[in-house]
């Protein structure tokens, strides 16, 4: 039975491959509790425990700071671990690769060749993604991009968070620690699928110079259905603002509850809908938004994230004065994005980080890093024995212009621990090169490579299939989110009612991430000007081959536009074609000429070429053809 009681849990989840750290997994499987407290709070569901100890573990990795996660447990000797920023620097490169040079967001049929006037649905298009391009401007896409992106490379996960801000007029995004980020995923649900409710929680420490206690401030979003409408009030004490329902009078003059505006009743199943500007058929859901805080020493009970009792909870209050209480948000979406490193096991909901697979690497190479340093340092201060007569009880200094005096007999010799230094730094060379190629990183992809020892450009593109495919499967994890956002973004734009998004529809758009390879722009120069001038590449084509090559193209339509307005000889064999003035002018992208009457043509009268008169003509002349 002791043998059984003390026997190791096994758990194999999304974070097993940090079973093998003891402070990561006791023999039940759980995080060590003093390196890892958060994680073993109250408030944290058992099952988000581990999540949360491998993002605080990885940031440690990230951060060089490993050595005094593991000092906890192996004792003060392992916080003197040399850590020199591999992981950082794997997770830097990975990112560059993943999010390209640059990033596009692009809406199909926007793009035309200009030949002719773009119809309505192009002019939508055009419409919609310029106004996606503004807004990303205005909220540094990029930036938040690379912060979000930073975040699902190295913890697995990224969470983007969107709000209509009524100040700025437009959607703000911002990006939310995965470690806050707490979907209610049920039992019987699919991990994979969109929660329906979404918790963020983070604890907020003791302030003595304000007067406040521990705290635990928690932002829930979640989907219901569509109640009577509520306006900011008071709870029965007076001292805690709530959202209070409102109330009309009754066609009987009784109160009953009011309705919001723009929503109606279902006379068959008696719900309340509303008709929302991206859907066809009213809806009957809304999206509920609450900020609570609690004073940690309140909650006695047995209570998690999801079942913390509102009843003793204080409201946040937005700037327009309205309580966080349920506030109804007037969409039927959740404006919160996960977005996961790769793509999820079946029915699951979090990726994995690009360090899960390599971690084990990066401790040995610590351990080499750390030996290595150690052993430097007799190689640069080599270590001196003295033997023979006259060497007893005697103390040496020694150092440059050192003078010792010997014996008769007496010896100096030196230990020279250079070769094992050697060993040391071959065996890191060896560690490096297993991480990257266990992570899919080739030395072009690191910067490591020396382009000397190239044998020529298909070699390496050959080399890079590795990381060709990671990229491939981490960029598939993230289309359909990208997509996503910039739906959420439209929506919201909508229900904010921006007068430029007046009358818009929501399209379907993409987010396109640029090449992240080396590029011979010069080859690719030469393939394009080649396939346009034989006929068997379209100009259109030419110019998305170079666009992802790096070329410095902002707008591809407008590109077209300028390369054809300068191609006078296609023009004159289009005038040839047709003979229409107009369309060559459109290819041109020019006005055509105004239209002139052209003057009759004056022929010469017919007595001047009378062959019998006119010497011109032969007549009267011998020789002239009159003769019989």
């Amino acid at each position: 039975m002791g043998l059984i009681a003390t026997a190791r849990q096994i758990v194999i989840d999304g974070w097993s491959w940090l079973n093998y750290k003891p402070v990561f997994s006791d023999p039940q499987g759980m995080p060590n509790r003093r390196v890892f407290p958060e994680a073993q709070a109250m408030w944290v569901p058992d099952q988000d425990a581990r999540r949360l100890a491998a993002y605080k573990l990885l940031a440690a990795y990230d951060n060089n700071q490993a050595a005094e996660i593991a000092s906890v447990v192996d004792g003060p000797d392992a916080a003197e671990r040399r850590e020199f920023g591999d992981p950082s620097m794997f997770i830097e490169t990975l990112l560059a690769h993943v999010l390209g040079r640059e990033q596009h967001i692009t809406v199909d049929g926007a793009e035309h060749d200009g030949d002719a006037e773009p119809d309505t649905q192009t002019q939508a298009a055009e419409r919609v993604q310029d106004l996606l391009r503004d807004w990303a401007e205005a909220e540094l896409l990029p930036m938040r991009m690379q912060q979000a992106e930073r975040k699902a490379v190295s913890l697995g996960d990224g969470v983007y968070r969107l709000a209509w801000d009524p100040g700025k007029q437009r959607v703000t995004l911002r990006v939310t620690d995965p470690g806050f980020y707490f979907p209610i995923i049920g039992e019987d649900d699919d991990g994979g699928e969109y929660p329906d409710r979404i918790h963020f929680a983070w604890e907020l420490p003791e302030d003595p110079k304000r007067g406040l206690k521990p705290r635990l401030r928690r932002i829930t979003y979640e989907l219901a259905p569509i109640g009577p409408a509520t306006a900011t009030g008071v709870d029965e004490s007076g001292r805690r603002a709530v959202r209070a329902p409102v109330t009309v009078e009754g066609p009987e003059g009784e109160l009953v509850p009011a309705i919001g505006r723009g929503d109606a009743i279902d006379p068959a199943s008696g719900a309340i809908t509303r008709q929302y500007p991206w859907n066809d058929q009213p809806s009957a859901v809304t999206c509920y938004l609450t900020d609570a805080t609690w004073n940690i020493g309140d909650l006695k009970g047995d209570y998690d994230v999801d079942t913390l009792p509102l009843g003793s909870a204080t409201f946040a209050t937005r700037g327009d004065g309205e309580v966080l209480d349920h506030l109804d948000l007037l969409i039927d979406f959740i404006p919160v994005l996960h977005v996961p490193n790769t793509v999820p096991p079946a029915e699951e909901h979090w990726g994995q980080s690009s360090l899960a697979k390599v971690l084990q690497v990066f401790d040995e190479l610590q351990g080499s890093d750390t030996d290595s340093s150690r052993a430097s340092a007799t190689t640069g201060l080599p270590m001196v024995g003295i033997a023979g007569v006259g060497t007893d009880r005697a103390e040496y200094s020694i150092g440059p212009g050192a003078v010792l005096r010997l014996g008769q007999d007496g010896r100096l010799f030196t230990v020279d621990t250079s070769p094992a230094l050697r060993e040391l730094r071959e065996h890191r060379h060896d560690l490096a090169e297993r991480a990257a190629k266990i992570a899919r990183l080739p030395a072009v992809a690191l910067g490591t490579l020396d382009p000397s020892k190239v044998p020529s450009g298909y070699a390496m593109q050959l080399s890079l299939g590795p990381l060709d495919s990671l990229i491939d499967g981490m960029r598939l994890a993230r289309d359909h989110k990208y997509a996503l956002l910039l739906k959420m973004v439209q929506r919201l734009n909508l229900a904010g009612q921006h007068p430029d998004w007046a009358g818009v529809q929501v399209l379907p758009a993409k987010l396109v991430f640029g090449p992240y390879t080396p590029t011979d722009k010069s080859a690719v120069l030469e393939q394009v000007t080649a396939g346009v001038a034989g006929g068997v590449i379209s100009l259109e084509t030419a110019v998305k081959m170079m666009i992802e090559a790096g070329f410095p193209i902002d707008d591809a339509a407008e590109e077209i536009d300028r390369i054809q307005s300068r191609q006078f000889a296609a023009a004159r064999d289009l005038a040839d074609a047709l003979g229409n003035t107009d369309e060559v002018a459109a290819f041109l992208g020019r006005q055509a000429p105004a239209e002139t009457d052209v003057p009759a043509v004056q022929l010469p009268d017919d007595t001047s070429t009378d062959p019998a008169t006119d010497p011109a003509a032969g007549g009267g002349q011998p020789g002239g053809g009159n003769a019989p």
